[in-house]
């Protein structure tokens, strides 16, 4: 088995296209399951297979629990990606990150702007035994090459369609 190891450096080198150039594409289905509604009771299954989890409604939202919800993924997806962008950063500059961690809070409430919903997302980092300046130069250098920040702060390019 090959031992696993960080992604390249190279990662960090400016692309100067005009469009946008995808390096990895996922597709993930959502199903209904017992209640038929996805959000309740619904699976959510990877193109590939490596995915399947169950999902559930928060009891704080009236549901069963006992199973992801869409908040626990997002979180886990926005944490992983800073994670990691701190990481490359820090081995470009030759910093040792020794027991880095990144903690997303994820908050699922009502948008005072149209009465309906949204999410607020909350990245905390601790950076143990970095200098502080180091370490908050990483952190808003991470912010920077973090996608998932920058769609959390200027939203993300997609679309919606029947099919």
């Amino acid at each position: 088995m090959t031992p696993l190891k960080p992604p390249p450096a190279s990662l960090l080198e400016r692309y100067r296209g005009e469009h946008f150039l995808p390096l990895y594409t996922t597709t993930v289905a959502v199903t209904g399951g017992e209640s038929g509604h996805g959000r309740a009771s619904g699976v959510a299954r990877s193109s590939d297979g490596r995915l399947e989890v169950t999902l559930r409604l928060p009891e704080e939202l009236g549901g069963a629990g006992a199973g992801t919800n869409p908040e626990q993924l997002f979180a886990a997806a926005y944490g992983a990606c800073f994670h990691g962008a701190l990481h490359l950063l820090a081995a470009r500059a030759g910093v040792a990150l020794t027991d880095a961690r990144v903690d997303v809070q994820v908050a699922f409430g009502r948008d005072p702007m149209d009465g309906l919903y949204m999410l607020t997302a909350d990245v905390r980092i601790a950076l143990p035994g970095v200098e502080r300046e180091l370490a908050e130069g990483l952190v808003r250098s991470a912010e920077r090459l973090c996608p998932y920040t920058k769609m959390t702060r200027q939203g993300a390019a997609g679309s919606v369609s029947l099919v």
